[in-house]
């Protein structure tokens, strides 16, 4: 990730020739080719474009990069700038990027299939769903483990990804191996996170990839609370505020 993040700074700044792949975009191909010439190419296919759309500014395109960054090109290709685009409105500004990352973000957690989670789900109507990016250490994700009993009680559907700090160097990595490769999950995660030891497992499992996806969509700590409409709220987050911020009741 952070070699990603830092040929990106190599392109923005001007050490790759200033000058994207695209499929299915409204852009013309002239674009698409050039911003490819200019940014996968250099970074040895380490970066892609996995977007490019328009937007409401004549002319000037958001590219998204499969590094979880968005860049904005002039229609020529020539100049690529970073930052969030704002549009003016009676009621204020309105962050245009930040409406892509939040649809961005919904689109990428509706595509890992629910085998690959950790679910916790009303015995009734589902009112809402909440995905939540989480480490077996983290003190704050304990005390969100312990409303989840409550939570789902409120009809919210709680929806557990691996976010182990610091990837396979954190000392919770190899605990969330296990929790992941367990035959009841629910039961090794709840262990885990009262600080049980768990037997050590080993398996294939979507640790490192969940934790790959938290950072792209611009997680860096937990608990990160995703909403069903992409919206990442970090940390700890009381029931109340969550039911409130769900709008189920």
């Amino acid at each position: 990730m952070k070699t990603k993040l830092f040929l990106l700074q190599l392109i923005v700044f001007g050490f790759f020739p200033a000058q994207v792949f695209s499929q299915n975009f409204e852009s013309p191909q002239s674009l698409v080719d050039k911003l490819k010439r200019s940014i996968e190419q250099p970074s040895q296919g380490q970066l892609e474009i996995v977007a490019i759309k328009s937007t409401p500014m004549p002319q000037i395109y958001e590219v998204e990069l499969n590094s979880g960054e968005l860049l904005y090109s002039d229609a020529s290709g020539d100049y690529l700038f970073a930052g969030d685009l704002y549009q003016t409105t009676n009621s204020g500004l309105l962050n245009l990027s930040s409406e892509s990352r939040q649809l961005r973000t919904a689109a990428r957690i509706n595509e890992i299939p629910e085998e690959q989670m950790i679910v916790y789900s009303p015995d009734e109507e589902t009112k809402a769903t909440l995905t939540v990016f989480t480490d077996v250490d983290c003190t704050y994700c304990r005390a969100l483990h312990k409303d989840v009993e409550s939570l789902v009680a409120r009809g919210i559907e709680v929806r557990y990804l691996a976010y182990p700090r610091g990837g396979e160097a954190a000392g919770s990595y190899e605990k969330m191996i296990s929790v992941w490769c367990s035959q009841d999950r629910h039961k090794s995660l709840t262990q885990a996170k009262n600080g049980q030891n768990l037997p050590t497992r080993d398996c294939e499992t979507p640790v490192l990839e969940h934790y790959e996806l938290g950072n792209q969509i611009g997680i860096s700590g937990t608990p990160a609370l995703i909403f069903p409409d992409g919206r990442l709220i970090p940390g700890y987050m009381d029931i109340e505020r969550l039911v409130s911020m769900l709008a189920i009741e």
